[in-house]
């Protein structure tokens, strides 16, 4: 599987549209029977996982996530990814297992390096991690960031969300003295835009515009591109945005030593193109029709899942803008009618 800084996917489709990677999970604390008595340490601070076990969760993740890859089969990675990751890479395998069900012709196993692991340490469930590596695919010397999460000890650890970033554009985290990481609750008060708030903020930003979010390739670039596809001769584009944040779509962060946070959040967006009367929709890819309901005569309705990881700034800090450092997203399902 390959993978660029531009949110393509690490499984690249042969279609025009590009399918990408995703997720995250939940958990439900374990109590006596009286109610009282918290056990597996609920509610005292440890750190999420050790070092030792967050290599096991990145090399059971990349031998499920290949073997999956290889065979085009959902089952051999479904209880190692969750959340968007899990909705993205699921609709990659439907499809590429619809046009080749006999496996992945051209794949070619993921290998990661000179991993680094940004362990928080937190009270309850769920518990995460960051892991920081380099891979054998995509742009040279960028570094692939996954977020591992699970909901309890029985449960084992599942990719969530994933970015790729540039080696300098990753930011220094805050450690205590022991070299644990320090998490951003939900509601942060200490943040420009509090973590759970940032999906709703950047779907309305996509549609109104405005400064929350700091010029780039995933804010303003991509809202002039949306403004140019919109209407062209015999075929209009319509966009929603609307957040992800339930259970395992909440948004989680990492204090940086600026004072601000590297946060990922979840959105997924529909797009409905309608042909003009005399006119007729695009021939879709092969990929596309793998994922796609109904019949396609005047309209077709795509469906993404997308993760971002964005820096979040100190509240009075300077400059306020959210930096949105990266996106990735897949096509998840489509609608003709």
């Amino acid at each position: 599987m390959s993978r660029d800084r531009t949110g393509h996917s690490p499984r690249r489709p042969r279609s025009p549209i590009r399918f990408a990677l995703a997720t995250g999970t939940v958990t439900v604390l374990s109590l006596a029977a009286n109610g009282c008595v918290v056990v597996h340490g609920e509610r005292k601070v440890v750190p999420a996982a050790t070092t030792a076990e967050a290599a096991r969760a990145l090399g059971d993740f990349t031998a499920a996530y290949n073997e999956a890859d290889r065979t085009y089969d959902r089952s051999k990675d479904a209880d190692r990814v969750s959340g968007p990751l899990a909705d993205i890479d699921g609709a990659k395998l439907k499809a590429g297992h619809t046009n080749n069900p006999g496996g992945n012709p051209a794949h070619s196993p993921l290998k990661f390096s000179d991993a680094e692991y940004a362990v928080p340490a937190k009270a309850g469930w769920p518990r995460w991690f960051v892991a920081n590596a380099a891979a054998n695919k995509g742009v040279p010397g960028s570094r692939w960031l996954l977020v591992f999460t699970r909901g309890s000890a029985d449960e084992v650890w599942q990719a969530s969300y994933l970015t790729v970033l540039g080696a300098g554009d990753v930011p220094k985290f805050t450690k205590d003295k022991d070299g644990w990481a320090q998490p951003v609750t939900a509601d942060d008060p200490a943040l420009a835009i509090e973590p759970e708030k940032l999906g709703r903020t950047y779907a309305t930003y996509l549609k109104a515009g405005g400064s929350t979010f700091a010029a780039g390739v995933h804010t303003s670039q991509w809202r002039a591109q949306r403004k140019k596809f919109a209407s062209k001769p015999g075929l209009a584009r319509q966009y929603i945005d609307e957040p992800l944040t339930a259970r395992a779509y909440a948004p989680v962060g990492l204090r940086t030593t600026d004072g601000g946070a590297l946060v990922f959040f979840a959105t997924q967006r529909f797009e409905k193109q309608t042909a003009a009367a005399g006119t007729a929709i695009p021939a879709p890819s092969a990929d596309v029709e793998a994922l796609t309901t109904g019949e396609v005569k005047q309209s077709l309705t795509l469906e993404f899942v997308s993760n971002q990881v964005v820096l979040d700034p100190a509240k009075g800090s300077g400059d306020q803008r959210v930096a949105v450092l990266g996106r990735i997203e897949g096509l998840t399902g489509a609608k003709g009618e």
